[in-house]
């Protein structure tokens, strides 16, 4: 069966908001002294995870890493006493890596026009950076992409022979002063007078970017019983929050942390439609009547097992939602297998139905599609095709029945339903409640990230030039094409949200970052 999908959002004016990269350069407009206040900006320190790497288009490269906000800080405070910010770069711009030569880290995200329209594309070409040879001096930026709060006070989290072993991580094993040591140790021993934090966003994020198939593990306090796509329990958040502002804040520096923005304000959620089975498309218009009639006898025992929510109905006149997999709902798959043997359906047939439909549905506007799932929507499914062959169903009927989202429920992976959105909605209040506590306790700068990128979500952020940084996909200049991180453009606007605070914590009067100096998106 054909792939007959047709995305209601499709990428278009992908100029906008692009520009030549620019050196991190500092926006003085004004002939005036910048002071620091009461701060210390001599030796700065950022702490975090690849939100402070400078992690971008799915992939840390050079150029993404110098337009970290951390390094634009850096600019900034060299204006009023602050010193060098070493950058472990990576060792060119595809971002890839590799272990003994062979690849464990994929290249960056490049716009590539394919016969669905534009799309992100890894760049071909083998990067440069083997995480073996490991890079020696002092550094200033330990922003650790894939890292959880908990993660950067993990013994060994810099080990080589750990990456191999799938314990380490790869970015901080190139640059750990030892195999050994702790991210936060490595932070801590560079005496830092003043420091960032932003960490958290992973505790939460991997379970949501994968659709919810990990486990909630709130009242669970044992990290190492975790899978990566877990949600972090908030009890060990807060005490790996404590312990990493504990060893920052010993030397008597001053900082400045910030809390983490909700997951419905990054265009990963918020690209793809629920309803993209466009009735406009010639490849799927003449599919809708036989789905509807598939579906007509399934539908009549939705009715009279009570779950008329749970048709399948297909529109002939306007876009269709797709069937999801939802595991949240009552597993039905007993009763529509007895009701449609009772109407004279044969039981194999009658089996294997209630067997792909007792917990699926259509998809609604209260779900999240996730940015990934766009080419697998309407794909043929050749595990959901091996099962199905596997128990005895012929392999013609069995391709009818293997199209994502059309006749096979989308799997769990690809869509954040309202109770996944919960969790992750419970667990984000519980960890920005401890953020804003211990930035209080600790008599730091509190920077509220979550209304700040909210704000970009809403309004988006006007710039001098008459254009409007927003978080539209690939077109709004906030956001990188692996729709999770933002662009340099859209770090600069965080950058400024830590300026202001710090400004007004401590009393500094550094400049802005000029957010037009810095592209909205790469082009290759």
């Amino acid at each position: 069966m054909k792939k007959f999908y047709a995305l209601m959002l499709p990428l278009i004016g992908l100029m906008i908001a692009c520009e030549d990269d620019a050196a991190p350069v500092a926006i003085d407009p004004d002939p005036i002294e910048h002071t620091s206040g009461t701060a210390n900006f001599a030796n700065y320190v950022a702490v975090g995870n690849s939100l402070t790497a400078g992690f971008s288009d799915n992939a840390l490269f050079i150029d993404g890493q110098a337009a970290s906000f951390p390094n634009m800080l850096a600019t900034q405070f060299a204006l009023a006493g602050g010193g060098d910010f070493n950058i472990p770069f990576m060792a060119d711009n595809l971002g890839g890596a590799t272990l003994g030569g062979t690849p464990i880290l994929g290249n960056r995200l490049i716009l590539q026009f394919t016969p669905d329209g534009p799309a992100p594309t890894p760049k071909t070409g083998t990067g440069t950076t083997e995480i073996s040879n490991k890079l020696t001096g002092s550094f200033n930026n330990y922003g650790i992409p894939g890292a959880k709060s908990y993660e950067l006070l993990a013994p060994g989290y810099g080990s080589v022979a750990g990456v191999g072993a799938g314990t380490a991580n790869p970015y901080f094993a190139r640059f750990s002063s030892s195999d050994g040591t702790t991210v936060v140790g490595d932070a801590a021993a560079q005496g830092a007078t003043f420091f960032t934090t932003w960490i958290g966003s992973n505790d939460i994020l991997l379970y949501a970017t994968n659709g919810g198939a990990g486990t909630d593990q709130t009242g669970n306090t044992d990290p190492t019983s975790y899978e990566r796509i877990d949600i972090t329990d908030p009890l060990v958040f807060a005490g790996s929050l404590d312990a990493i502002l504990q060893a920052m804040t010993a030397g008597g520096a001053d900082g400045v942390i910030a809390n983490l923005p909700n997951v419905v304000d990054i265009p990963f959620f918020t690209t793809i439609p629920y309803a993209p089975l466009s009735p406009e498309n010639p490849d799927f218009a003449p599919q809708i009547p036989v789905l509807n009639a598939q579906f007509a006898g399934l539908n009549q025992v939705f009715q009279l097992l009570g779950a008329p929510e749970r048709q399948f109905v297909f529109s002939e006149t306007a876009a269709s939602p797709i069937i999801i997999h939802d595991e949240d709902l009552a597993n039905l798959s007993t009763e529509i297998t007895t009701a449609l043997v009772n109407g004279g359906l044969d039981v194999p047939t009658a089996t294997i139905t209630g067997l792909l439909y007792g917990q699926a549905r259509q998809a609604n506007a209260d779900d999240l599609i996730v940015l990934t799932a766009r080419p697998e929507i309407a794909a043929f499914n050749q595990d959901a095709f091996e099962m199905l062959t596997g128990l005895g169903v012929e392999a013609a009927t069995a391709g009818q029945l293997s199209v994502n989202g059309v006749t096979y429920p989308m799997p769990d992976q690809w869509v954040l339903t309202p109770e996944e959105q919960t969790s992750i909605e419970t667990a984000l209040t519980a960890y920005n409640t401890t953020i804003e506590a211990l930035a209080t306790q600790y008599d730091l700068g509190f920077v509220d990230m979550n209304a700040k990128l909210t704000e970009l979500r809403e309004t988006g952020f006007p710039q001098t030039d008459g254009s409007v940084v927003t978080n539209v996909f690939a077109t709004g200049g906030g956001f990188s094409l692996d729709g999770v991180h933002p662009a340099p453009r859209g770090y600069a606007i965080v950058a400024n949200a830590f300026l202001e605070v710090i400004n007004a914590k401590f009393g500094s009067n550094l400049p802005p970052v000029e957010p037009l100096n810095f592209t909205g998106l790469y082009i290759d």
